[in-house]
C-alpha cells in the first residue's frame, strides 16, 4: 500500500504561481504512475497531469497545458506540481493519485489504487 500527502496548496492571486508536492511512502514509489487530479465545488473529480514511472512521459489537461508542470523525484519519492499563470477557474482541492499500472486511460479517476487527502488551491482576481 501507498499513501500519499499533498502540501503547498494556498491562497493566490491571478497570474501568480504556486508549486504542489505529493509525498509518498509505503511500497516502492518508482513502480507508480502518478496523477494529479482536481475538484471543484459542485464540480466532478477531473484530471489535471499524469507522469510516469520514470518521469519520462507526461501528459496534461488541455486547461493546463502551457501552464503547469508534472515531475517527480524518485529518489526523494516526491510529485510535483509547479503551476504557473493561475486564474480563477483553477481553484479546487488537488489531489494526487498513484496507479500501479501504466494505461492510456490515465485521465480516469478509476485507474488509480491510492489517494491523497487533497490541498486547497484558491485563486482569487
Amino acid at each position: 500500500q501507498v499513501q500519499l500527502v499533498e502540501s503547498g496548496g494556498g491562497l493566490v492571486q491571478a497570474g501568480d504561481s504556486l508549486r504542489l508536492s505529493c509525498a509518498a511512502s509505503g511500497r516502492t514509489f518508482s513502480n507508480y504512475m502518478m496523477g494529479w487530479f482536481r475538484q471543484a465545488p459542485g464540480k466532478e473529480r477531473e484530471f489535471v497531469a499524469v507522469i510516469s514511472r520514470t518521469g519520462g512521459v507526461t501528459s496534461y489537461a488541455d486547461s493546463v497545458k502551457g501552464r503547469f508542470t508534472v515531475s517527480r523525484d524518485n529518489a526523494k519519492n516526491t510529485m510535483y506540481l509547479q503551476m504557473n499563470s493561475l486564474k480563477r477557474e483553477d481553484t479546487a482541492v488537488y489531489y494526487c493519485a498513484a496507479a500501479q499500472r501504466w494505461t492510456r486511460d490515465y485521465a480516469n479517476r478509476n485507474n488509480y489504487d491510492y489517494w491523497g487527502q487533497g490541498t486547497q488551491v484558491t485563486v482569487s482576481s
